[in-house]
């Protein structure tokens, strides 16, 4: 086989009330290069991944193996090369996007004997929760749900003129960390709250209600208790839509703080509060328009002299 490229984008889970179940992919991209060869080496490249594993026990590495398992396949040895555009522990789905290319590049080792729906099942059943990994895969905003049965999901098309801006901040909160803040019961009024909310957000997504989204991103499941971690946080999903977002949301775990914008206006004056906040709490980090990623974890093979992309 030749060699090979794969590139998984980041990704922004939640967007509010659609907890563990709803995300969107950006064009912040973790790329593996395979080379296979007589005997496995593992090289992680550049500075957001100084200091981990360079060897089998590599994230990566080991998400290859899960494809590998999931086929009953051996897998077999190879170059594999590391590079990666997302920051980690910010809450834009590092371990995501991570997961997901070494899946799809351990399946395209073995000649893809698993099938995109396979793919998504192992990583979603790794992560234990689909929010990250579905948009990760497929691109675009991903609706999913994880259960004994399997993963589901249903792919929207980013609607006309929705930008994302993320506020990113300098400093890192593991998921574990933002994970034990949260509370072990929901009282009926939070559920129905959360539930609706979510309803609302994904059909406003699908229908391209762009006048729906402050409202139907509210949360009281996990923003509230997550943001005294996340310095400014209150202040940006209260006041963001007075300054040009259509709706806020903390970006997965966090801290990065996620808004929707208006790609038809200008996003200056957004920009100007945002880091107003980071100033006003000490904070430093940075503003970043972004589109939606609509293509998902991409392919590229090397076949005499040429990439072809899948």
């Amino acid at each position: 086989m030749t060699s090979f490229t794969v590139r998984a984008p980041a990704s922004s889970a939640n967007l509010g009330p659609g907890f563990d179940s709803l995300g969107l992919s950006v064009p912040l991209y973790t790329t593996l290069r395979v080379t296979p060869q007589e005997v496995t080496e593992v090289v992680p490249l550049g500075p957001e991944l100084e200091g981990t594993p360079a060897d089998e026990g590599n994230y990566v590495y080991r998400a290859m193996e899960l494809a590998a398992g999931r086929a009953r396949r051996p897998l077999p040895p190879a170059r594999v090369e590391i590079e990666t555009e997302v920051p980690l522990a910010r809450g834009l789905g590092s371990s995501a996007a991570a997961l997901v290319a070494g899946i799809v590049a351990g399946n395209e080792l073995l000649g893809r004997p698993l099938s995109d729906e396979q793919v998504l099942d192992v990583a979603a059943r790794e992560e234990g929760h689909p929010d990250n990994v579905a948009p990760a895969l497929f691109g675009g905003i991903v609706v999913a749900t994880l259960d004994k049965l399997g993963t589901h999901y249903v792919r929207l098309d980013p609607p006309a003129n929705l930008g994302v801006t993320v506020l990113i901040p300098d400093f890192e909160l593991s998921t574990s960390k933002a994970r034990a803040v949260l509370p072990g019961e929901y009282s009926r009024a939070d559920a129905v709250h959360a539930l609706s909310h979510a309803a609302l957000l994904a059909a406003a997504l699908a229908q391209g209600r762009l006048d729906l989204l402050r409202h139907a991103m509210q949360d009281y499941i996990h923003q509230i208790w997550r943001a005294p971690l996340v310095p400014g946080l209150s202040d940006i999903l209260e006041e963001a839509h007075r300054h040009g977002a259509l709706g806020a949301a903390l970006s997965g775990a966090g801290p990065t703080v996620l808004c929707f914008h208006d790609t038809r206006e200008n996003t200056e004056r957004l920009h100007r509060y945002l880091h107003g906040v980071m100033t006003k709490n000490g904070l430093t980090g940075r503003v970043l328009d972004l589109p939606i990623d609509t293509r998902g974890t991409v392919v590229e093979r090397q076949q005499q002299g040429s990439p072809v992309k899948d």
